[in-house]
């Protein structure tokens, strides 16, 4: 792949490894959610689902989950991971939780995950991949790697929230 990286399964010794890169790419973007709905609200909203996705991430390499784990290598460092799935029943495969390390960021990685991903559901024989991203400013490098990768097809949604 481009750069010296290399795709391959994850394994129970990445962990660590992706935990601290899902941490560091996802804190601007939980920041951002904070600021954009401010601490209380927040707290009430979004927290909960903000501090799950440690644990959605470490659920994911159990076979019961239906996903598959990935992580991006060079010069066997763990740069990045991805996660897919593949629905044999609807024939759409999916990107799920995925990061890149920011030190990494603008490089290529993520556009070269999803471009892993999408070759693995085609091998998979799926007709269709979907991705959720984002609609937000701290989810705009998101968005343009998925574009690079030939996702043009959207469906832009809103979440509201208010204090009762």
């Amino acid at each position: 792949m481009k750069n010296g990286l290399v795709m391959r399964e994850a394994s129970a010794t990445d962990m660590l490894r992706m935990e601290e890169i899902r941490r560091a790419a996802f804190e601007p973007v939980f920041a951002s959610f904070r600021a954009m709905l401010g601490d209380e609200l927040y707290e009430l909203v979004q927290a909960r689902e903000d501090e799950a996705q440690s644990e959605l991430l470490l659920s994911l390499p159990d076979a019961e989950s239906g996903w598959e784990l990935y992580v991006a290598e060079i010069d066997g460092t763990v740069v990045g991971f991805v996660a897919v799935q593949l629905n044999h029943e609807t024939g759409v495969g999916e990107i799920g939780l995925n990061a890149v390390d920011p030190s990494h960021a603008g490089k290529g990685i993520g556009t070269s995950m999803y471009n892993f991903a999408l070759t693995r559901m085609k091998e998979g024989g799926m007709n269709a991949a979907t991705v959720a991203t984002g609609a937000d400013a701290s989810h705009a490098p998101a968005r343009r790697a998925y574009r690079k990768a030939g996702f043009a097809a959207e469906i832009p949604s809103v979440w509201m929230c208010r204090r009762l």
